[in-house]
């Protein structure tokens, strides 16, 4: 039985698309690549009043300049990430390469970007937690992701998902602690 979804699925092509229609039960939108068209755009933007927008792109470069694009350009997204390891086979890397519970797994975790949310963090607590500014920091970064699911970051995109996820420095600071 296919998972029903009420939101339109934003992926990069054909094939990721075919995959997850074969589980998910849901309205899917291809950017054809890196380069979405305008009248994408339009059409989310519009869409967006009526149901959730649901970004499920690439865990690479192209994935990320998908995101940052349509984020610039439609309010209220919604994110979800699958770790690169995560999403590997045959060479390629992609969503149409991870496997069906991964998505799913993702799809439960919905990181909204909001404008309009608050959030206590700063940059300095990412210093005061190792999460920048030191040898280690890359590697306590990529655990904290994995235990937040907000796929790969570096000191400034953690900034932002952790604000958009209204995470407190108390639980940045757990989560340090537990991975240390």
């Amino acid at each position: 039985m296919k998972k029903k979804i009420d939101a339109i699925i934003v992926v990069e092509g054909i094939t990721d698309i075919a995959f997850l229609n074969s589980f998910i039960d849901a309205e899917f939108v291809s950017t054809n690549g890196s380069d979405v068209p305008d009248t994408t755009i339009a059409y989310l933007k519009e869409q967006s009043h009526i149901k959730p927008i649901v970004v499920l792109t690439d865990p690479d470069t192209p994935g990320q300049m998908i995101r940052t694009k349509l984020d610039a350009n439609i309010p209220d997204l919604r994110h979800c990430f699958i770790n690169k390891k995560d999403a590997v086979k045959n060479g390629k890397v992609g969503v149409a390469e991870a496997e069906r519970k991964t998505i799913l797994k993702a799809l439960d975790f919905q990181l909204v970007t909001s404008h309009s949310m608050k959030s206590d963090l700063r940059e300095i607590d990412l210093f005061k937690l190792g999460l920048v500014g030191t040898p280690n920091s890359s590697k306590i970064r990529i655990r904290i992701s994995d235990r937040f699911h907000l796929g790969y970051v570096n000191g400034k995109q953690l900034l932002k998902r952790a604000r958009s996820l209204n995470l407190s420095y108390q639980q940045l600071e757990e989560a340090v602690r537990e991975i240390r």
